[in-house]
C-alpha cells in the first residue's frame, strides 16, 4: 500500500483553465499577442473595465505566469511571459467556438475584416495575407511538407534573393490561424520574414493595434516575389499608399 503522505506532480490543467476562463483576462492575452507591453490602464480602457478591475486581473495571470511584468519608471507594464505562452494562446484561439459580438459600427466592423486580413501574431504574420503568403510558397517549392513543414533548397535560395539573413537551418513551424482556419507560417522562418516586410515597409502597423497594413510598395513586392493574386492581397481599406 502506497502511504498517504507519499505525491506525486501532475499538470494542474484545472488551474491553468481557471485563468483562461474569464472574458477580460482572455481580451487581455489576445491583445497582447501584439508582442508589446501594454499598461493596466490601456488594457482596461481596451476591455471596458476599470483599471482597479485590470489590476486585479492582471495581478492573476502574472501570478499563474502566463505574463511578465517590467518597470518603466513609475508605470508597471506587462506582457505575454515567453514566445510559448504566444504559441499556445493562438492554438487555443484557433480551436475555439466562434461566438457573436455585437459590431456596433462601420469602424468595428472595417477594424474586424481588418485584424483578419494581417495582424501582429507575436514575432510573425497572422491573418488570411499569412495564409496566402504560406500557400504561395508551397506552389513555388520554397516549402516542403512531407515530414512537416521544411524550408527547400530553393526557398534558402530564395530568401537569400531577398536580402533576409538566415540561419543555416531556420526554424520552420506552423499555427493554426484563428480567423482563417488554416495554417500560416510561424517559427525563425515566418519571424525573419515578417521583420523583413516591416523593414521594406511591406507592411506598417496600425496605431495602438495589431493591425497591419499592406501598403502599395507591399503588393507590387509579393505580385512579383510569390505571384500572389489580387484577391489574396485584400481590399484598398487594407492598403496604405
Amino acid at each position: 500500500m502506497t502511504s498517504p503522505d507519499v505525491h506525486a506532480e501532475e499538470p494542474d490543467l484545472a488551474s491553468l483553465g481557471a485563468l483562461l476562463a474569464d472574458r477580460t483576462r482572455a481580451s487581455f492575452l489576445l491583445a497582447l499577442l501584439d508582442g508589446r507591453a501594454w499598461t493596466a490602464t490601456e488594457l482596461a480602457h481596451l476591455a471596458g473595465v476599470a483599471p482597479s478591475t485590470a489590476t486585479s486581473h492582471l495581478n492573476r495571470l502574472v501570478a499563474g505566469g502566463l505574463l511578465a511584468e517590467e518597470r518603466r519608471g513609475r508605470h508597471r507594464l506587462v506582457r505575454l511571459a515567453d514566445p510559448g505562452i504566444a504559441e499556445m494562446i493562438e492554438a487555443l484561439a484557433a480551436r475555439a467556438p466562434q461566438r457573436l459580438v455585437p459590431v456596433r459600427s462601420l469602424t468595428a466592423a472595417r477594424r474586424h475584416r481588418a485584424v483578419s486580413f494581417a495582424r501582429v501574431c507575436y514575432d510573425h504574420l497572422g491573418g488570411s495575407l499569412s495564409v496566402a503568403i504560406t500557400d504561395a510558397m508551397t506552389e513555388r517549392g520554397f516549402l516542403a511538407w512531407e515530414f512537416g513543414p521544411t524550408l527547400t533548397p530553393s526557398g534558402a535560395a530564395w530568401l537569400t534573393d531577398l536580402g533576409i539573413a538566415r540561419e543555416a537551418a531556420p526554424h520552420v513551424r506552423t499555427c493554426l490561424d484563428w480567423t482563417e482556419r488554416r495554417l500560416h507560417l510561424a517559427g525563425a522562418l515566418a519571424a525573419g520574414l515578417f521583420h523583413h516586410a516591416c523593414h521594406e515597409s511591406w507592411l506598417v502597423p496600425a496605431e495602438d493595434s495589431r493591425v497591419l497594413r499592406l501598403t502599395d510598395r507591399g503588393r507590387d513586392a509579393l505580385r512579383q516575389n510569390l505571384g500572389l493574386r489580387e484577391e489574396a492581397l485584400g481590399k484598398a481599406s487594407n492598403v496604405s499608399k
